[in-house]
């Protein structure tokens, strides 16, 4: 079974030399892209297993990853290295995600046509062996994980939540450090925490 934390050649090669290294300071990778352009750019993002990472720990997967990367030297040309968190609507690149975030809204999208669709939008329900579980508009489907080209999950109210709840649990938010904050229509969504390093 693939999973959709590296697609290309080049990704999955740079997920063999870097996982170790994440997962040796205690965390786990969730996504690597390598970004094609003028200016190429290494795109990891990575989380604690519990959830709840923050720049601190984005700088220490970056200073570590260089390291190994500089030796292996696995990209040709210069690039930028960035590590992030996934942010709030996160990305869902392994099937345990679907499990662990089963009762929230995902978008998912397959490669080929499914039933005339490829872009299914409902609520995650889980697993079943290698199929992930959504409950859409005509009730609960079915997809091979192996079908799924990306899933995320849809920023809603109850992910909003559930986020803060992680972080708060992990010591890692703490709502006496903020002034209220005041919304308006049109907000984006948070942006994922970053560590940049120039290769």
């Amino acid at each position: 079974m693939s999973d959709l934390i590296a697609k290309a050649a080049i990704d999955r090669r740079l997920a063999e030399i870097i996982t170790p290294v994440i997962e040796g300071l205690g965390f786990e990778l969730v996504r690597v892209r390598l970004m094609g352009g003028k200016y190429r750019i290494l795109q990891i993002m990575a989380d604690r297993p519990e959830g709840g990472i923050v720049v601190d720990d984005c700088a220490r997967i970056s200073t570590a990853v260089s390291a190994v990367l500089d030796v292996e030297d696995p990209i040709e040309d210069n690039y930028t290295l960035e590590v992030s968190s996934p942010g709030i609507d996160r990305p869902l690149t392994r099937l345990k995600d679907f499990d662990t975030w089963a009762g929230y809204e995902a978008r998912l999208e397959t490669f080929e046509l499914i039933d005339g669709r490829r872009r299914f939008k409902g609520t995650l329900a889980g697993t079943e062996g290698d199929e992930v579980l959504i409950e859409i508009e005509e009730g609960t489907i079915g997809l091979q994980f192996d079908w799924l080209s990306d899933a995320k999950l849809l920023l809603t109210d109850d992910l909003i939540a559930e986020m803060l709840r992680q972080r708060t649990e992990a010591g890692t938010f703490n709502e006496a450090d903020f002034d209220e904050i005041e919304t308006s229509e049109g907000d984006e969504a948070e942006e994922p925490e970053t560590q940049d390093t120039k290769h």
